[in-house]
Parts: structure tokens; sequence; C-alpha cells
């Protein structure tokens, strides 16, 4: 359909703009945004469309939508700035911090395991209801008395659903309570006047049914893990004991993403609520300084982008990359270049980074589709950004 782009691109990023339109002429987009910084300074800043997938309200500028998936990398921050810090030892055991992890041949799974994707635990013996998932005690417990599906550190595999409880129970255990979404609103979001939230607050609830927070649509389980090669990840996505099947189905049946309970509760790996300029301005944050603010120092940016696993994954039956927290840029999840990091989310979202370019880029839509990773929306602008710069 034909939508009113609205909003700003800088001078020379006028193909970012002209993708975003065709996105909803071509791809079928109902409702989006995109936000670009490049070395801190926004420079695209659109949207268009409805603000909810199913209505006629329009987008505003400040709509907010929940991203999945992207919401992994605006968590992974938060170990990465404890260890930062000083607080958290990368290499130590998980169990150091959390002796409960330990049962079952844990007591090797290293902090670098949950965040690179190698602690062995993407799937739950007994999955989760909705109303146990949204408990923030609930999934950790099951995570803790979970038996690894393979040698912790020795293959790496997506962890969906349980990474969330991973990475929330190590920030609370290290900073003595404190959630991970907590952390980010306190020390991440406030600083940099951030609209991102993990656990949306009433406040901004409230505000939702008068325009904030979209209503998302929600691909079918049926829809799979749309990755080549599509017949193995179909197979994989539709046998019930496979890795692939089991850890998408951590939470059975998997919460409705409209309910104000799921957007309330803090999911560390896939329900932040966010604008595209939240997404974007975090990941210049991490880069680099915006307006007086920076997140990660170089080393850390390095810690985040090296890479830490590659090759087939367990889960997501195709190769794919990850750092510490971050998906890299690969066939899988395509970014600017090898020196991206970031995050996509099941449905479309995507944030990342590029240190090289100074690029952070940020896309939410209300529009779900089955990909999870590559959705081809987000290309299109990620694709638009490259043309940007290599003519510049």
């Amino acid at each position: 359909m034909d939508v009113d782009v609205h909003g700003t691109v800088a001078e020379g990023f006028e193909p970012v703009r002209d993708a975003f339109a065709r996105n909803f002429a071509a791809l079928g987009d109902r409702g989006a945004a995109v936000a670009v910084y490049r070395d801190g300074r926004r420079v695209v800043d659109l949207w268009g469309g409805t603000r909810d997938v199913d209505g006629t309200a329009p987008w505003e500028r400040g709509t907010a939508q929940v991203v999945r998936s992207a919401t992994k990398g605006v968590a992974a921050a938060v170990p990465l700035l404890l260890h930062q810090r000083g607080e958290l030892d990368l290499d130590a055991p998980v169990g150091a911090y959390w002796p409960e992890f330990k049962a079952h041949g844990k007591d090797r799974v290293l902090v670098r395991h949950v965040l690179n994707h190698r602690a062995g635990v993407p799937v739950l013996d007994v999955p989760l209801t909705p109303e146990e998932a949204l408990d923030p005690a609930r999934g950790p417990e099951a995570v803790a008395g979970q038996a690894p599906a393979w040698e912790p550190g020795t293959a790496h595999g997506y962890h969906a659903l349980t990474y969330g409880w991973l990475v929330d129970e190590l920030v609370r255990r290290v900073t003595g309570g404190r959630s991970t979404g907590e952390w980010i609103a306190e020390e991440i979001a406030a600083p940099l006047g951030l609209d991102l939230w993990l656990g949306l607050p009433a406040a901004e609830e409230a505000a939702g049914r008068a325009g904030r927070v979209g209503r998302v649509d929600d691909p079918a389980p049926s829809g799979g893990l749309r990755l080549r090669p599509k017949r193995a990840v179909t197979e994989a996505y539709e046998d019930p004991g496979s890795l692939t099947r089991r850890a998408f189905a951590a939470i059975t049946p998997f919460p409705d993403q409209n309910d104000p309970a799921y957007r309330a509760a803090a999911l560390p790996a896939t329900n932040a609520v966010a604008t595209a300029d939240g997404l974007a301005r975090f990941y210049a944050a991490l880069i680099g300084e915006v307006d007086g603010v920076r997140l990660f120092a170089p080393r850390t940016v390095e810690l985040a982008r090296a890479e830490e696993s590659a090759g087939p994954d367990r889960v997501l039956v195709v190769g794919t990359r990850f750092g510490l927290g971050y998906m890299l840029h690969g066939s899988a999840s395509p970014f600017l270049g090898p020196g991206s990091f970031g995050h996509p989310g099941r449905g479309g979202a995507l944030g990342f980074a590029d240190p090289g370019s100074g690029i952070a880029f940020g896309y939410v839509t209300n529009g779900f589709r089955g990909t999870v990773t590559a959705d081809p929306r987000a290309q299109a602008l990620v694709r638009a950004v490259r043309t940007v710069l290599d003519a510049g």
C-alpha cells in the first residue's frame, strides 16, 4: 500500500526514505519507523502507516512497539557494562554467582557462555505456561534445574527464550537483586532519554491506549524460521523433538504480545518495547558519544563484536555468528559489514551498530513476519544505508 512517509533525512540519506516508502508499497509494511545515527547525530528519522497493524490510527513519531529478540541486544549491554565496571567476571562460572545453577553438570558453564549461546540450555524439558513465564523467579528456577542439551562450551545454539532468564538472574545476583529492566531504565534509558523499556511502566501503557504503543500481529508458529536452507529449517521447526522446536516452545503457548501484563513484565530475551529512535540511539551510545553520554568503552565494543561462536547453530540450523550478547554480520544476520554487531527480532525489528562507519540503526514494525533474522523490510533499509555510505 502507498502511505505518507513522515519525518526527516539528512542530505545524502534520501535513498533510505525511498526504501522505506517501498517497504509499504511492495513489501507489505502496515506501520513502521526507522532511525539512523551517524557519529552520534541522528540522520534518519522516518515513520509511516498505522499505529496498530489492524487499525487506522496513524503511526506518530513517538509510537513504540514490542521488538521481540532485538531485546537481547539491549539486555546484553547490562552484563557487559557490569564487566566494564569490574563487577562481573566473564570467565567465572555462572555458579559462582548463582549456586543453584550448578545442577546437572552445569558447574562448567561460564558467564561468557551465556552471552555467546554456548551454555547448552536453550530448551526446557517442561515448558513454562505464559503465567509462569511472567513470574521473574519461575524462569530462572526452571533453567537452573535443566540438564544441558550438549556439553557446555563445546558448541553453540541460539537460546531463544532461556537467554533472558540466564541474563536476568546473573544481573540480579551480581547487583543484589536489581533486575535487568531496572538497570536499563536507570543506567541506560534515563541518561540517554531513550524511548525504550524492558518492563513497560504503567504510565506508558496508559499512554499506549491513546497512541503510544501500537498493536502488533502475531506470526503463527507454523510460519517457521525463514532462514536458508528453508527445507532443513522447516523440518527442524516442525519436529516436536528437535532443539529448534523445543527452544522456541520454552513458553507454551506464547503470550499475547498485546496484553498489558506481557508488556509490563521484563523478559530480557523477547519483550522490550521501543521506538526506532530508541533502538538506534542506544546503539549509537554503545560505540560513541551521544549528547555527552557514552556507554561502552572501546575495549567493551571489541568484546561485543569479537567472534565467540561461529558455524552450524544447533538451534537455528544455519551458520550463525555471535560475539558476547550480540549477533555479528553474516549470511544469517546481515548488517552493514564485518565489524557490525546487533540483534534482529523475530517479526522484523532490527538494531545494530557499525563502529567503522559510525552508523547506528533501528527499525521497528507492527507487521510481524515469521522471520527470525534477515527480514526483507529491514534488509532493504540496511542496503539503502550502505548505498549512501558507498556514495559518500
